[in-house]
């Protein structure tokens, strides 16, 4: 017989009532119920017991506090709304400056702040209906519709509050204004909260016109400019109201992150910005703003002036205070969290080694001959000394980090380096005579001398170009550039190939990029990433950082003992750069002159400390020309930048302990072949002549000749650093000669 779901259900109900507490007394399976054996009322029949019980009361708690933590926070919210003032532009204006002191923290090196009367505010009527649809356009386009915040925007600065993550935009115009109000590097949510808050009340108590004028007297564009006035003058040297709709939407664009749009910063930040002023101007269209028409005459940028830098930031040391800032931004902070002040910046640099730095600079390099000096500590990376510039607020141009230079003769090492880590001896030798065509390329040595078969230290000692293109043949062109790139050179490095002759210097590294990679072999083989800041505190109390250095073992302490015996041959006598024994300690370097003297290197260090010269003559275009004797001297690696690491080391070593560098090990001495001489050329002299290679324009590299040292120093051409006298010929002076081969060489 068929029952209805209600007759079904009618007796499941009267069933259950019969049941006891303990699941019935049928059993476990009986017609009591569906409870346990034991009676413990365990089963199905028992009520809301056990689990269940404590889950629906927890639900049913937790649903009462959570109501109450809701109406709660409410009444925190209207609270903390009504007691939250809406900030004045003049308390804007507060600024704090923020110090960067020498490495011993107390003494100050410079200042970072703005100029002097850059902020000027202006009335809304006098900024150009365009340039402030530009603005809207290029960050909040929701402008005159959201009601002060966006809420897609605070989900993300929660998010990146939380995770540390790189802050990314998405704030309205009125919550930036407001984030100017808070002259800190706070990124915590308290602040977050404290910002929405006042944005929705100023929202709420101003009109839209009012909010966009305070914005736009307010918001930084870079360059030290603070409000549109300042930085109208700053970018196009004009007063707002003579903006042009290509100039109001570069500087909408530049405000999102002024240090990656502006175009003082190089061609990737103009590259930046092409984008973004694109950006913003399709946008001018798609509001209704600008029409397509007008849209299409704006292809390129306008004429944007050149920065002349901070009013701090004057002198050589102006470089330091830029290459500080560049660094504090890859820690998190904006160049408005730096400029606008309050941090206490803890450097690298030592007074000492720096103002020795400026002082052999300046007192060595000719006339129209730039240059820069970079000194590291091996093992660490602090950069302790940089000469990059005689004044950044004239020319922001980096000789030290930005200029590239053939590094010539300064990248035999690496060859070296290549073949004692692969088991060669630097005892093992090599043919040094010239000319020699070495796999259809012709090679010769500088003054076009031939010195039969030399082993490793002579080859650096003289920098002699034949025997090393055929070391760098037994070892391979790819493990003499790998060698190079793992000692800290960028496999980027412009020219940085595997070709025969990459051992000659055919690559342009920075002068910063030599310091690191000869800092590599100083430190017996560990890597380093250089560095300018050790320590950054706030005013404020909310933000710190502390450095720790990047190091990593690049070469095995015994290689790296091999190839500095050999570099310490460059000062010994007969090397190319003898007057540094003069120095009393153990100097351990490479001279190198590019192809026609285009630039002239000298890099070598201590066990304490690593350093690079690099020099060169730009054109008008800033190309390089041939460092000739119109500069009244004879331009190679051995000779001014060898002066300049005298006069340099003479200071900043005063007081220093001097080391010895690790006995050679004596990698691969078991393994020396027997050499086979191959003499193809020896011509007479009646001087002492150093090796050269001929190569095509800017390749080769030279060296002065060698000289027997003396104890009594003379100087080059009067202005010079000591230089041995000869004691059994007079010193050679050497003519640059013009290239002769097909191929890039140096010399020493």
């Amino acid at each position: 017989m068929s029952q209805s779901r209600h007759e079904i259900r009618a007796a499941q109900l009267a069933g259950s009532k019969g049941r006891t507490s303990g699941g019935g007394t049928g059993g476990p399976d009986g017609p009591g119920g569906t409870g346990f054996a034991d009676g413990s009322g365990r089963g199905n029949g028992g009520g809301r017991t056990g689990w269940k019980k404590w889950v629906l009361g927890t639900l049913k708690w937790g649903s009462i506090v959570g109501l109450a933590l809701f109406v709660i926070g409410i009444v925190a919210v209207f609270v903390a709304y009504n007691k939250t003032s809406i900030p004045q532009p003049n308390e804007l204006a507060d600024k704090q400056v923020s110090i960067v002191y020498y490495a011993d923290g107390k003494t100050e090196l410079d200042r970072i702040a703005v100029q002097d009367g850059n902020r000027e505010s202006v009335p809304l009527s006098k900024v150009p209906k365009f340039v402030q649809d530009a603005h809207i356009a290029a960050e909040d386009r929701t402008f005159y519709q959201n009601n002060g915040i966006s809420v897609g925007g605070i989900l993300r600065a929660v998010k990146t509050s939380v995770t540390g993550e790189t802050q990314v935009g998405g704030s309205t115009i009125t919550q930036q204004y407001v984030k100017n109000y808070f002259l800190t590097q706070d990124r915590t949510l308290t602040r977050k909260a404290r910002e929405i808050l006042i944005a929705v009340k100023i929202d709420g108590q101003l009109s839209k016109s009012e909010i966009l004028e305070k914005y736009l007297n307010t918001i930084y564009y870079g360059r030290g400019a603070y409000g549109i006035q300042s930085a109208s003058k700053a970018y196009f040297g004009k007063d707002v109201s003579k903006l042009t709709v290509a100039e109001g939407a570069v500087l909408a664009s530049v405000i999102n992150a002024p240090s990656l749009y502006d175009p003082a910063n190089g061609d990737k930040a103009r590259a930046n910005l092409e984008k973004r002023y694109a950006y913003v101007l399709d946008g001018m269209v798609e509001e209704g703003w600008l029409s397509a028409a007008d849209r299409a005459k704006y292809t390129e940028l306008p004429k944007i002036l050149d920065y002349k830098g901070n009013k701090f930031s004057a002198g050589p040391n102006g470089f330091i205070t830029a290459q500080v800032k560049k660094e504090l931004l890859s820690t998190g902070l904006s160049e408005q969290d730096i400029d606008k002040g309050g941090l206490r910046i803890v450097t690298t640099i030592d007074k000492k080694a720096q103002n020795a730095a400026i002082a052999a600079m300046k007192e060595n390099l000719p006339k129209k001959v730039q240059g820069g000096l970079v000194a590291v500590r091996p093992g660490d990376g602090a950069v302790v000394a940089m000469y990059a510039g005689a004044d950044y607020s004239k020319n922001q141009f980096n000789s030290a980090t930005t200029a590239i230079m053939q590094g010539a003769s300064n990248f035999k090492p690496f060859a070296v380096l290549a073949a004692v880590r692969d088991g060669i001896s630097t005892k093992t030798k090599f043919d040094g005579d010239q000319p020699q065509k070495i796999d259809g390329t012709t090679i010769t040595n500088f003054g076009g001398r031939s010195y039969g078969m030399v082993d490793m230290r002579r080859m650096i000692g003289r920098s002699i170009n034949t025997a090393f293109v055929n070391l760098n043949k037994e070892v391979t062109p790819a493990k003499t550039r790998q060698a190079a790139v793992d000692a800290g050179i960028p496999a980027k490095t412009p020219g940085m190939d595997d070709t025969l002759t990459n051992v000659l210097g055919t690559a342009s590294p920075h002068v910063i990029d030599m310091a690191s990679a000869y800092s590599t072999i100083a430190a017996q083989g560990v890597r380093s990433k250089p560095y300018f800041v050790t320590k950054v505190t706030s005013t404020e109390g909310d933000f710190s950082y502390e450095v720790k250095p990047q190091t990593q073992r690049a070469f095995d302490k015994d290689v790296t003992a091999d190839v500095t015996d050999a570099m310490t041959y460059t000062v010994k006598t007969g090397g190319t750069a003898t007057k540094l024994q003069q120095l009393g300690r153990p100097i351990a370097g490479k001279t190198g002159t590019s192809s026609e003297a285009k630039s002239i290197w000298f890099s070598g260090f201590v066990p304490q400390l690593a350093v690079s010269i690099g020099m060169y003559k730009p054109d008008d275009k800033g190309n390089p020309q041939t460092l000739t004797s119109n500069e009244d001297t004879n331009l190679t690696g051995g000779t001014i930048p060898a002066d300049v690491f005298y006069d340099f080391m003479k200071v900043a070593l005063s007081g220093v302990e001097i080391q010895n560098f690790p006995p050679r090990a004596g990698v691969g001495d078991d393994k020396i072949p027997t050499p086979t001489a191959t003499v193809t050329q020896t011509p007479t002299q009646t001087q002492t002549p150093t090796a050269t290679v001929t190569v095509p324009p800017s390749t080769t590299t030279q060296a002065p000749p060698p000289t027997t040292a003396t104890s009594k120093p003379t100087k080059t051409n009067g202005t010079g650093k000591p230089t041995p006298t000869a004691t059994s010929s007079p010193t050679a002076t050497v003519a640059l000669p013009l290239p002769t081969v097909t191929k890039p060489g140096n010399g020493p």
